[in-house]
């Protein structure tokens, strides 16, 4: 009996056992459950997260990759590869105005930070001018506006534009005069926009690149969107060869040199400041300065392009720029400098890019300036970057 009583209290006890025991897997099996279920939605949700939106701190606004050189968006200035800020304004017509670079005291120009493109151009006896186009940004006050040149046709043409100047030599105002774009050239005249401003007793003749559009309007001249394809814009830049600065000199009066600041991802222009008298040895710069907005004159890309500058009288000389076709050309933008070929091969159209196969060539988004130099001119490489010399044949 006392044997019988023993087995069956171990029997009991073993049951007891194995109860707990499942008791115990049963609970363990349920914590596992909800585990395995939760496992594939935690995954991939830091994988969608980081692959699918990038972290804003570093592209607060992505940029597309590309605009141009057809198709730009309404709200995208053909001439930057640029948002603006008010689209209405890409609704007219661009403006050309004539600045004047000499004497020097006519420095600091007034607008030049506010254009577009720049066309820095010989006009003769050791001179240059600067042909500024406004398009997507108006400024107050642009000048000191000065006489135009036979290259200015080129610009009227090829950007469809309204033509500020400050009269010309007869041989220039018939080129310009009996034109299709004639009654687009604003001169200074009781009935023009065009005002003097008198700062250190200089009379300088001044423009509102606003009150040109309205202008224009008022005279019933067709003033809405024009077609300006052709250049073709990238934010990426292609690779080149590193290049933080260069000079141009055009004569021992005129000569400038850029330098590439990394933080605002520009070119920085510096301008002479005494005549250079030892072709290059003598140059002393100081940086060239908006007198409008006081900002520094600086440019997302700098175009060095050689162009056949002929002489189309040499008493009194007048230069003639065949700004058609194409022709070599450098790109700096970003640091690095690219050899392209500048192209134009129609009398309306703008000034683009392109590579040895005739493939865009992309600009850095933002404002350009266009060095032309002779087609004769010279390109020499130093410690101070590439130095270029115009020369005319």
């Amino acid at each position: 009996m006392l044997g019988r009583k023993i087995w069956s209290l171990l029997v009991l006890v073993f049951s007891l056992i194995m109860l707990w025991t499942g008791l115990a897997g049963c609970g363990q099996t349920a914590q596992a459950t909800p585990t395995a279920t939760l496992e594939p939605t935690r995954t991939p949700q830091p994988t969608a997260t980081f692959t699918a939106t990038p972290p804003p701190t570093l592209t607060p606004e992505p940029l597309p990759v590309t605009f141009g050189p057809t198709n730009f968006p309404p709200d995208i200035n053909p001439l930057t590869g640029l948002k603006v800020e008010n689209p209405a304004l890409l609704e007219r017509r661009p403006i050309v105005i004539k600045v004047s670079n000499l004497p020097r005291y006519v420095r600091p120009q007034w607008g030049l930070s506010r254009a577009d493109l720049v066309f820095e151009y010989y006009t003769e006896y050791g001179t240059t001018r600067f042909a500024a186009i406004f398009y997507g940004r108006d400024a107050d006050m642009v000048g000191p506006i000065r006489s135009g040149r036979l290259i200015d046709a080129h610009f009227v043409r090829g950007y469809k534009a309204i033509f500020t100047f400050g009269l010309a030599d007869r041989r220039v105002l018939n080129r310009l005069y009996g034109t299709e774009f004639e009654d687009r050239l604003v001169v200074e005249s009781p009935s023009t926009p065009l005002f003097r401003y008198d700062p250190g007793g200089y009379s300088f003749l001044m423009a509102n690149t606003a009150e040109l559009s309205r202008y224009i309007n008022e005279k019933g001249v067709e003033n809405g969107r024009q077609n300006l394809d052709g250049m073709f814009f990238q934010q990426e830049p292609p690779v080149g060869a590193p290049m933080p600065q260069f000079t141009v000199r055009f004569s021992s009066s005129i000569y400038n040199r850029w330098q590439y600041d990394t933080e605002l991802g520009k070119y920085l222009r510096f301008s002479d400041t005494v005549d250079d008298k030892e072709l290059g040895k003598g140059m002393r710069f100081e940086q060239a300065f908006d007198r409008l907005t006081g900002e520094p004159l600086a440019f997302d890309n700098v175009v060095v392009m050689f162009v056949l500058n002929e002489y189309y009288s040499r008493n009194p000389e007048i230069i003639d720029i065949q700004l058609i076709g194409s022709g070599p050309a450098y790109l700096f933008r970003d640091g690095q400098v690219y050899q392209v070929y500048w192209q134009r091969n129609g009398v309306y159209e703008v000034v683009s890019l392109a590579d040895e196969s005739g493939a865009p060539f992309p600009f850095k988004p933002g404002t350009t300036w266009f060095e032309i130099v002779g087609l004769s001119s010279t390109v020499s490489e130093s410690e101070e970057g590439l130095f270029f010399q115009h020369k005319m044949p």
